[in-house]
Formats: structure tokens, sequence, C-alpha cells
């Protein structure tokens, strides 16, 4: 077996060619997102409820970079959306389900609505989607890959944000379910899990007193940068990952292992 060259690594990692789809990308992780994946050469569909937000960005990005408005809750609307990107895009071959919200209360005071809200965005909404681009590409004989943005807290626990945990331990299993009924399709599943980083969404926490506590216990020390997201997202969406279909990849500073 030849060593690889610097040509070869490139190539395993280029998204040339690739019709690439994120949502909730109009801030924090989705944004860095795409401007990852556009930066590997892929054709970016920036989605989102906040319109402005995705044109602003997708405008900075330039050419390859478009946005679409999308509701992840809402079956039609997302048929809707993928009709509309065929008209003028290749096949999407690349889904970063990244939408997600997470609210914060303890269970005793939790209202139905509450839960059904985080469930729905975050659980509900990633099987939508994936659902859609799969039976698209299984349509069009063309492989692909979804990633599921899913987190560590689908993984550990902490206090008031049980539908967000179980959402997103939920969200890993459903990505090993996908995994392993679209393998024969040459469509890989993986899901990608963060731990604490800062964003619109958490910000507020990271601050308190707790969440300082938090920071403190992993075992690196700091939380999360976006570029430490980078490769971790190129390696599941490229031929780097091409033998990858299943895996839950967890990028948390070493938080996940630390028992404390």
């Amino acid at each position: 077996m030849n060593d690889a060259t610097g040509a070869d690594v490139e190539r395993l990692f280029s998204l040339r060619g690739r019709t690439a789809l994120v949502t909730g990308a109009s801030s924090g992780l989705g944004r860095h997102f795409a401007a990852v994946l556009h930066a590997a050469g892929a054709t970016v569909i920036l989605a989102a409820r906040r319109v402005d937000r995705i044109e602003a960005e997708a405008a900075r990005l330039g050419e390859r970079a478009h946005a679409i408005r999308m509701d992840v809750t809402d079956e039609r609307a997302i048929a809707d959306a993928f009709d509309r990107l065929a008209q003028s895009h290749a096949p999407i071959d690349v889904v970063v389900n990244n939408a997600g919200v997470s609210g914060s209360n303890l269970m005793l005071q939790m209202e139905t609505g509450e839960w059904d809200g985080v469930v729905d965005v975050n659980l509900r909404g990633p099987f939508l989607v994936a659902r859609e681009a799969a039976r698209r590409l299984v349509a069009a004989g063309a492989p692909g890959s979804i990633v599921n943005v899913a987190s560590i807290l689908g993984l550990r626990v902490a206090p008031a944000v049980a539908p967000y945990m179980a959402s997103k331990a939920g969200l890993i299993h459903l990505t090993r379910a996908m995994a392993y009924e679209f393998a024969r399709y040459a469509i890989r599943v993986n899901a990608l899990c963060p731990g604490y980083f800062e964003t619109e969404m958490n910000a507020e926490f990271l601050a308190s007193d707790y969440g300082r506590a938090t920071i403190k216990r992993v075992p690196q020390r700091r939380v999360g940068e976006l570029r430490d997201l980078t490769g971790p997202l190129l390696l599941l969406t490229s031929d780097a990952g091409a033998f990858m279909t299943g895996s839950a990849l967890v990028v948390d500073g070493g938080h996940a292992i630390n028992s404390l």
C-alpha cells in the first residue's frame, strides 16, 4: 500500500461537487458548519426560520451559498423546500441536522408544551429532514452523508434540561437506526456530539455560577472553540469518513469521560 500524498489527503476531505444543507444555520454552530462546508468546496444551502440572518450569511459567503426558509417541525414545508431546491440545485447529498432548542426548567415545574416543543425540534425535526433527503437520494441512486448534531448531554445528565437530554439521546440512537437502514443505499449517517461551546443558546448558562463550575469539570478546563468542530465535521461529511456510519463522535475536551 502506497503512503498517502498531500494531494490524496486534500481530495479525501474535499467537498467539491457536493451540495450540502445545514439546518439551524442562522447562528452559532450551524453558521460555522455552513462556512466550513463552503470552504471545503460544497455548494451550501443555509436553512433556518430567521431568513434575514441566513440571507446575510449566504451573501457573506458568496458564490455557492444560498438561503432557504425551513421550519424543521413542518413536514410539508420541508418537502416544499426540497422541491424548490431541486429546481436549481443538484440533489442534496450532505445534510447537517443542526437545528435545535434547549429550554431550562425542572421537570416538576415543566409544562407539557415545553417538553413537546424541545423534542419536536431536536428529534422529530432531524427525522423529517433526513427522511426527505434520503428518499430523494435513493430515488436518484446517489450516495450521501447525514450528520445529526447531538450533544454530550445525550450521553450524560445535567439538571433542568430533561427534554434536551432525552431528545439528544434519542437522536444518537436514531442515528444508529438510520445508519443501519440506509447503508444499503450508500448513505452514511453519523452523530456529532459537541460538549460545551459558547453560542447564543447557552451563553447565559455558561456565565452563571453553575456554568462556570461545569467548565471546571471539563478535563481541558475550557469550553470549545468553533474551530474545534471543523475537522470532525469534515471527517463525517467527506470521503475521509467513508467507512464511518452509525458513529457518535464526541468533541468535548474530555467532559464525557469525567464522572464528576
